[in-house]
């Protein structure tokens, strides 16, 4: 089992892990990680492995393994793979992690301003998306864009709190999302809560520790993708 440091602590940049097995496709396991692996719409991170001798492997993306107890990292092409057992220190790209966790928290507030039940998304290195379940309306990107800075510039912490499975079945409010649904059987769930009362969802992903460090953003296209859904697309305009 890979201890996930990532959901603790979405700031670190490095840490000291062992090699626990590497598999028959060269995917590296870690007896811990500050990698987030794929899943709900972020992309795993990347970075490199240092060794004790200098060296490094690099690192293109980080998956779950078919369990989701052990966290893949995988390697890019023609890297020497380390032995079970080896010491190595993780460096994470850490600018990429940061745009990464700046989207993701602005879509959390792309949520609130459009309070609609969400049927899809994606998280990308600048901008993302969430797909709406919205009756047939006029939705103005501006005005959206406005209401998603205002709340970004109130400076909110953005903290995380964990509930357990049974509290999240007894409160089904709490998920906003229509396609995916929180991971459940580990008897607890872990909310993130932006504010006292601006937003609170189960996610088990990246995020600011507050939401002024989101930056500007722009509501770049709202696509009609059925009869009722809306795809909102976002882009951090720095």
């Amino acid at each position: 089992m890979t201890e996930p440091l990532f959901r603790d602590d979405a700031y670190l940049r490095t840490c000291d892990a062992t090699v626990t097995a590497v598999n028959d496709r060269g995917g590296i396991v870690l007896d811990r990680t500050i990698f987030y692996a794929t899943g709900g719409g972020q992309p795993g991170d990347s970075g490199h492995l240092e060794l004790e001798d200098g060296s490094r492997i690099e690192i293109a993306t980080t998956v779950y393994g078919e369990d989701r107890k052990e966290i893949v990292h995988v390697p890019a092409e023609d890297q020497t793979l380390p032995q079970a057992g080896a010491k190595v220190v993780v460096h994470l790209d850490w600018t990429r992690r940061y745009r990464l966790m700046r989207v993701h928290t602005a879509l959390h507030l792309l949520s609130v301003a459009l309070p609609f039940p969400v049927t899809g998304g994606q998280i990308g290195e600048g901008e993302g998306r969430l797909d709406f379940d919205i009756p047939e309306a006029t939705i103005d990107k501006d005005e959206i864009a406005a209401k998603v800075n205002e709340i970004a510039s109130g400076d909110h912490a953005v903290t995380m709190e964990w509930i357990t499975d049974e509290e999240l079945e007894a409160d089904p409010g709490l998920v906003k999302t229509m396609s995916v649904k929180p991971p459940m059987g580990s008897g607890r769930v872990r909310l993130v809560r932006i504010g006292e009362d601006v937003d609170l969802q189960p996610c088990g992903g990246t995020h600011v520790s507050r939401t002024s460090e989101i930056g500007q953003l722009a509501v770049t296209k709202i696509e009609k993708k059925g009869r009722q859904n809306r795809r909102v697309r976002i882009r951090l305009e720095d």
